[in-house]
């Protein structure tokens, strides 16, 4: 098993468990306290996931960020406006910053698991 900079431990520490909660949170009853906390876990998880991003210079060979960086950033952006429109009360805008932001975590797997990717070549080689 290959060793992991930490920002990589912390990061897969993050999105996996973003992961499942997500796609409960989207499963389940809207509006409950279940809902609320799950997806103040769910947002916690994911910001440290783009956060943890802002370390992990892979698809550079370690020449600094590229622009999946920008993914990182438009996602803490994103999450900021989910929590400032259910703030507000308006459920529709909100849904749509959490839809938007869950898919593209699945996305952001997706390009993770692609040949040549640290992560495809850890679980495929």
């Amino acid at each position: 098993m290959p060793e992991f900079p930490l920002a990589i431990v912390v990061h897969l520490g993050a999105v996996l468990p973003a992961l499942a909660l997500g796609a409960l949170n989207l499963a389940r009853p809207k509006g409950t306290r279940a809902h609320r906390t799950i997806g103040w876990i769910w947002v916690a998880l994911l910001a440290t996931a783009a956060l943890s991003s802002f370390w992990i210079f892979g698809l550079r060979q370690g020449a600094g960020p590229s622009l999946v960086h920008l993914l990182s950033l438009w996602t803490l952006v994103a999450l900021g406006c989910a929590i400032y429109f259910i703030r507000r009360g308006n459920v529709r805008a909100h849904k749509a910053f959490m839809v938007g932001t869950f898919l593209g975590l699945l996305g952001a797997g997706l390009g993770a698991l692609a040949p040549g990717r640290l992560l495809a070549q850890w679980l495929f080689a």
